[in-house]
């Protein structure tokens, strides 16, 4: 299953599909050749923050 990534470079912010296997290498954008490392994992979404009263019951 290919990873969908985004092209770093401010200027372009291309969407890039790249194999799996290329996760931890380098990639280039063939929109305008920057080179970038693939991240290795999916960023995780940050826990939910609890509630001031859900802390005060712990």
């Amino acid at each position: 299953m290919p990873i969908t990534l985004q092209c770093p470079r401010l200027n372009c912010r291309t969407i890039l599909q790249v194999p799996e296997s290329v996760r931890g290498k380098r990639v280039r954008c063939g929109e305008c050749g920057m080179t970038f490392i693939v991240p290795t994992t999916a960023k995780a979404a940050p826990p939910p923050k609890k509630a001031p009263a859900e802390q005060a019951k712990e």
